[in-house]
């Protein structure tokens, strides 16, 4: 059995502060540079799409470490993972910023996802180790919430940062933060883990564990819903800074302030996330998020068809879409590792794994549909055409896939038994 919060010795303040600082490291590796991210291509002469690499090769590498790190997690506990993970994040984090090339940058970046791979695993795992699923939802958007307070720092941070001393101190930003994450993992961390699994690295029981996690209906329907939520705020990170620096001419402190915005939404999306689960229960709480993401999909979309190409014409209905964006990933991240305390690693890295692949994927697409923004064709239509094709997206799954599977969240899936 899990153990629960009152078994473990850290406070639930610092539980909350652990889980902010392990999940914002997505957001600081993402939104901190993105401001710089025009500034850092013109400066290498690169092509946009050998920039988009920086972003998509971190996260395929940050989807990919986590098949690894879930299950090393499950076998000799979150502890270890996690300092070797942050070692590693603020190692890379030091080569990016004095990568000579944007070859070199793209490699350190890689490397620096597959770190931070470790930290965002285990976050989820940790929330299973502690809670029952029905109050992880609740504890996962405290820690969301915290993610949200540092992304709202991290991109007019990244910008002010990129303006007053270049973007290679933007990239030095992120080896502070991994040293300040590290130092709280090593110092008042501890092991979260009841039952350590001696066998959860051996052949037959890492394919059973992958076997049972992919036929739960539970977890499709949950990690779909993360999945895809993420799609859309991934189309957005990518894009952003190249439609509203270059195409629709904001400085790079204004861009940070946009970011701040959506950052802000987001925290009070996970405000509502909390109101809504005690009122509504998890199904149709997902449900009226579903209808608030395709409402400003939609709305972003038929506007950049009609020719309307301002700040405001994105910016209000991403909005709308964040506050969705709050209420599905606590649920979604809590529930696609519900029904597996005993594997609650390799779930996590499943679910992980299928949102950064869908990035990378989404990633490939827009460094070619950008490509007209460097060469002086500027359009909103590659952001604001994949915004609302994840809205229906998200909208379908949360309409009918969580509507049919989501009541089997709290009913806990056997896997794999650890030996006794």
């Amino acid at each position: 059995m899990p153990a629960s919060p009152s078994s473990s010795a850290m406070s639930p303040g610092l539980i909350v502060l652990v889980l902010s600082l392990l999940l914002g490291l997505q957001p600081i590796a993402t939104d901190l540079y993105l401001p710089a991210l025009p500034a850092l291509t013109s400066g290498f002469g690169a092509p946009m799409s050998q920039a988009q690499l920086t972003l998509t090769a971190l996260l395929l590498c940050f989807g990919l470490s986590q098949l690894v790190w879930g299950p090393l997690s499950d076998r000799y506990g979150r502890r270890p993972v996690l300092l070797v993970g942050m070692s590693g994040f603020v190692a890379a984090s030091i080569g990016s910023t004095f990568a000579p090339s944007m070859e070199h940058l793209i490699v350190w970046r890689a490397m620096q996802g597959a770190a931070m791979g470790a930290g965002v695993m285990c976050a989820r795992a940790i929330v299973r180790d502690l809670y029952a699923p029905a109050e992880g939802a609740r504890v996962m958007s405290k820690g969301l919430t915290g993610l949200g307070v540092i992304a709202c720092a991290a991109s007019p941070t990244g910008g002010l940062l990129s303006d007053l001393f270049g973007w290679r101190v933007s990239l030095m930003a992120l080896a502070v933060f991994g040293a300040l994450t590290l130092l709280v993992v090593a110092w008042r961390f501890e092991e979260t883990l009841a039952q350590k699994n001696p066998r959860a690295l051996a052949p037959s029981t890492l394919w059973g564990n992958w076997l049972q996690i992919a036929r739960h209906p539970t977890f499709w329907a949950f990690a779909l819903l993360s999945t895809a939520s993420y799609g859309g705020l991934f189309t957005f990170l990518a894009a952003s800074s190249f439609v509203f620096i270059r195409v629709l001419g904001l400085s790079t402190t204004a861009y940070g302030v946009v970011m701040f915005s959506m950052s802000l939404v987001y925290i009070l999306g996970t405000f509502l996330c909390r109101e809504l689960l005690p009122r509504l229960g998890l199904r149709r709480t997902v449900a009226v998020a579903g209808a608030m993401t395709l409402t400003a999909g939609t709305s972003m979309g038929v506007l950049g068809l009609m020719g309307v190409q301002n700040t405001w014409a994105i910016l209000v209905p991403f909005w709308l879409f964040m506050l969705a964006h709050g209420v599905h990933q606590p649920c979604g991240q809590s529930g696609a590792v519900g029904p597996f305390p005993q594997a609650a690693g390799a779930a996590s890295a499943l679910s992980g794994f299928l949102s950064m692949a869908t990035a990378f994927a989404m990633g490939g697409w827009l460094g070619v549909s950008l490509a007209g923004i460097g060469q002086g064709r500027g359009s909103v239509l590659p952001l604001t055409n994949g915004l609302w094709f994840w809205s229906v997206l998200i909208a379908l799954v949360a309409w009918t896939l969580v509507q049919r599977h989501g009541e089997a969240h709290s009913a806990p899936q056997r896997v794999t038994a650890p030996a006794r």
